[in-house]
């Protein structure tokens, strides 16, 4: 083949490279709109898998009571304590009865129940808990049915209303959120790079990589394959936005480094990716490996995480190494118009804040880990003031959800419990020791066999000798007490002899995720860890720097739990986390914190083997320091893009991902770990290839 064909190949492959990838986003593009069709936010369907609560749900289709969904209505005056509210019992009863036959209502409507206080009526409505985009609707029709009780105010409380503000809270958000997070992820290139083209060029490349990702999880939900719900589906645009565009300034940084040096563009984008593609690969197999660790979690939402996120990492990584080498390719040094590379930019180049950060590593480096250390260790002493005991109804949403104030409402007038109340599934030949034990129970407020009519009360309906029981609690179904009730109640019916009874329902759903979210955290921590270790030493060849990078991305995470404790509470003032924060905070932060370290190490590494340990040190870090910095603000700002959402759960997995990786960026890559190799020396590569060399050696200077 003549010089003159080969140059038309390499010419070529590009442009089909570019064709193919603008085709695709063609055809895949408008998925990342349509996974809301496969999307789900029946929070029911995320359950523990082997919890007693999910062992109840099963157990009460026997007695054709399927798991409902249920809307609690309470209708309020502002009349002083009369009769008034028991006169309207009478039609308050009649609006709720003529919703027996209303389309998603299943089972049996509760009468509606009298206040103590008198001042307050309620009623429950039991709704399938499969409507999805028919639960508004069916709301809206309670409503309507309910308003016309004279003289009242009518609110909706419950799981059905609180799902129904949850998916209000999603309701295209997807454009939204990904606006957010393209337009920070560009203002922040245009300002670092001072170039027109190439944060286009990322851009294009990242939402490629999105449209990729969005249609392999669409078709896999599609069959069942995985599961989506809001969160994953917000945490997948940011995560493919975000990783997306630390690989290619990576890439990017390195393809100018070598177009400074050398005149063709094609021999320049090989030296690049050859330099890179390790790098970027193990950098995404932290992160996917990370995410696939989830497997372990006994939490269906967690699960469900880990396949979509390790997807969009993968999607990230391909447009990274074909869509952008080959549009920078086509470009040349044209993409960084109006700057050009010049041989300043070449290796080892820097700018002069790096320069002066890498002279203080070199002059003093025991002085500067021993105070970034301090500093973290001092943060991290924080962590255990971090509450991760789930969050009140109150504290769901950042803003004000009707179904919060209808909760609020309903708790001033009735037993927190109330229309939620605790399911108990025994033997029927004990069921009555059953009632007796759950009402002697400290903090239930009553208790009663369910009967035929599907009421409590009366005779016991019996199904293949089983039969159910209803525990009403006094405090709030989604507070610390009921589910310390929820504990009691259980312990006390485990030892009611031959009653082998279960103990289910909405409290104690949200106890099983409680006590199921503390083992995964026990679980799959040690796996990530130990998974970042290994591919650490694969990667750098060495054991000991391995395990210093590890110590520091999770004492980073420690650190970032304390000062995340400390401004949620004074600051957010929430009271505490969803259980599933901290392991999905510990997940991102750490596989992510860990790729800028193997973005450094893997330069250092490459300058030491060039030039000796110490320079080798202080080389890497002033030709990482622009770019890692600049990735680490870029996935900061997408990953914050997440409170745009107005839950509790993402706002503070926004805070605790930004947060953390600023810190690991600004401190932990920027100055603990040069200074700790810097102080080491050789040593820090223990035993590999580095560490065995001389000093003498003119390639390798121990000091």
């Amino acid at each position: 083949m003549s010089t003159t064909t080969l140059r038309r190949v390499r010419r070529l492959v590009p442009v089909l490279l570019v064709a193919v990838w603008l085709v695709l986003g063609g055809v895949l593009g408008p998925f990342a709109g349509r996974l809301g069709e496969v999307a789900t936010n029946d929070q029911a369907a995320f359950l523990p898998r082997s919890a007693e609560s999910t062992e109840v749900i099963t157990a009460q289709r026997a007695f054709r009571q399927d798991e409902t969904l249920p809307a609690i209505v309470v209708w309020t005056s502002t009349s002083t304590r009369d009769a008034a509210m028991a006169d309207r019992r009478e039609a308050a009863g009649q609006a709720l009865a003529s919703l027996s036959d209303a389309p998603g209502v299943a089972g049996r409507i509760s009468p509606a129940l009298l206040s103590e206080d008198g001042m307050a009526l309620e009623g429950v409505v039991p709704l399938r808990p499969d409507l999805g985009e028919d639960l508004a609707p069916a709301l809206e029709r309670i409503r309507a049915a309910t308003e016309r009780v004279p003289g009242t105010t009518v609110q909706l409380a419950g799981p059905a209303a609180t799902q129904a503000d949850l998916s209000d809270a999603f309701a295209g958000i997807d454009g939204l959120l990904l606006a957010v997070a393209l337009v920070a992820v560009l203002v922040i290139l245009l300002l670092v790079y001072r170039s027109v083209l190439l944060p286009l060029v990322i851009i294009v490349g990242a939402v490629l990589a999105l449209g990729l990702a969005c249609a392999v999880v669409y078709a896999l939900a599609d069959h069942d394959m995985v599961r989506v719900d809001g969160q994953v589906q917000g945490i997948l645009s940011i995560l493919v936005i975000g990783a997306a565009t630390d690989y290619a300034l990576l890439l990017t940084a390195r393809y100018r480094e070598e177009l400074a040096s050398r005149a063709d563009r094609f021999t320049a984008m090989r030296a690049a990716l050859r330099q890179s593609w390790g790098t970027v690969v193990a950098s995404a197999a932290t992160v996917a490996l990370g995410l696939l660790a989830l497997f372990l979690s006994d939490l269906t939402n967690n699960r469900a995480l880990g396949p979509v996120g390790a997807i969009g990492i993968a999607a990230a990584v391909v447009s990274t190494l074909t869509f952008l080498p080959a549009v920078l390719v086509l470009l040349g040094r044209t993409a960084y118009w109006p700057a050009r590379p010049r041989p300043s930019d070449g290796p080892g180049a820097g700018g002069r804040v790096w320069h002066r950060v890498a002279k203080l590593v070199d002059r003093a480096p025991r002085k500067v880990w021993a105070v970034s250390l301090a500093g973290l260790l001092v943060c991290a002493a924080f962590a255990p003031t971090l509450s991760s005991r789930g969050v009140p109804l109150d504290e769901t949403f950042v803003d004000d959800a009707p179904s919060v104030a209808a909760q609020q409402t309903l708790a001033r007038h009735f037993p927190g419990g109330a229309g939620n109340p605790v399911v108990v599934i025994a033997d029927a030949d004990r069921v009555t020791r059953v009632v007796e034990t759950s009402r002697g129970t400290e903090g239930v407020a009553s208790a009663a066999a369910v009967s035929a009519s599907g009421a409590p009360g009366g005779q016991a309906l019996v199904v293949d000798g089983r039969a159910r029981v209803d525990v009403t609690l006094r405090a709030a179904a989604d507070s610390d007490a009921a589910r310390d009730t929820v504990a009691r109640l259980r312990g006390a019916l485990h030892d009611v002899p031959g009653a082998n009874a279960l103990v289910g329902g909405y409290t104690a759903q949200q106890y099983d995720t409680l006590r199921t979210a503390e083992r995964d955290r026990t679980l799959i921590v040690p796996v990530v860890l130990a998974i970042i270790f290994l591919i650490l030493t694969l990667l750098l060849r060495s054991l000991l720097t391995p395990v210093l990078l590890v110590a520091t991305v999770a004492l980073n995470f420690l650190a970032t739990l304390g000062v995340s404790g400390l401004v949620f509470r004074h600051v957010f003032g929430f009271t505490g986390t969803d259980p599933s924060v901290p392991l999905y905070g510990f997940v991102f932060l750490v596989a992510l914190g860990v790729d800028y370290n193997i973005f450094l190490m893997s330069r250092v590494r490459e300058e030491s083997l060039r030039h000796g340990v110490r320079e080798g040190v202080l080389r890497g870090l002033v030709s990482t320091g622009g770019v890692i910095t600049s990735a680490g603000v870029v996935l900061a700002a997408t990953f914050a893009a997440l409170a745009v959402i107005p839950l509790a759960f993402l706002a503070q997995i926004a805070f605790i991902v930004a947060f953390g990786v600023l810190l690991d960026t600004l401190v932990v890559r920027s100055l603990l770990v040069p200074a700790l190799v810097r102080d080491l020396g050789a040593h820090a590569w223990w035993p590999g290839r580095l560490c065995r060399d001389r000093p003498g050696v003119t390639r390798v200077d121990a000091r």
